[in-house]
């Protein structure tokens, strides 16, 4: 694939869909770097150290948008997901559990209205990985998704996942992750489940690692008794072993 820009990206946020109202975004993340130089060194020395993520963004103020979800300030974690690039299936995003910092309104001197927030991650680090569907899927009955194709043959490492719900009708539905080796035939991934979602702006994130299995293809399918429901699913597939 070619050099892409940063249009027709998506900002998802504890279950509501605040893309439309997006400005600007930073994001960052990684080990901390631990100073470990030697009086025998002519040069730093460093090791990784505890991994962290954060995810700026500065929205249009918009008070039945993005004003909803972020000027409640939850205390408790928030999942953060972001498509930098065109949300298409498989395209790459980055998510991370968070902790909330702050909401801080701006008006410029010619008028406009915005609100600048901060998520810092909380318990897991950063994650990047790849859209199992195409932004905000919408299923009306239960579906069998497109694979992804990981390209790798299979990996032993586990992966992490998350899901966020924007929208159902109906009595609940269950996503689970499915994959193949050969994308004909698939099979459930062992803990590959998300728990049954019954309500709108629900998130949830699952993870499986040590020496867990995951095959070339991977897909994301729905099951339950509904007849619409609105969500978005990010994979990420340990090619190394992993620890939280």
């Amino acid at each position: 694939m070619g050099k892409q820009t940063g249009l027709g990206g998506s900002f998802y946020f504890a279950g509501y869909d605040l893309s439309g109202d997006i400005q600007t975004f930073t994001t960052s993340g990684g080990p901390a770097l631990l100073d470990s130089t030697a009086i025998n060194q002519l040069a730093n020395a460093r090791l990784p150290g505890q991994r962290s993520g954060t995810i700026d963004q500065v929205a249009y103020f918009d008070k039945t948008g993005a004003h909803v979800p972020l000027s409640a300030l939850p205390t408790t974690d928030v999942q953060v997901m972001l498509c930098p690039v065109a949300t298409v299936l498989g395209a790459p995003a980055v998510a991370q559990i968070s902790k909330q910092l702050n909401y801080d309104p701006t008006r410029d001197a010619a008028g406009n209205l915005t609100e600048k927030t901060e998520s810092q991650s909380n318990g897991f680090g950063q994650e990047w990985g790849v859209l199992l569907t195409p932004g905000i899927r919408t299923d009306t009955t239960a579906t069998n998704g497109t694979a992804v194709d990981l390209t790798t043959v299979s990996t032993a490492f586990g992966f992490q996942a998350y899901l966020q719900v924007f929208a159902i009708t109906g009595t609940s539905v269950t996503v689970t992750l499915q994959d193949s080796a050969d994308n004909v035939t698939f099979a459930n991934i062992t803990s590959g489940a998300f728990t049954a979602v019954a309500s709108a702006n629900q998130t949830q994130r699952i993870a499986v690692g040590g020496t867990g299995v995951v095959r070339r293809y991977v897909r994301a399918v729905t099951s339950g008794t509904f007849t619409n429901a609105q969500f978005a699913v990010m994979f990420v597939r340990n090619t190394i072993a992993v620890s939280f």
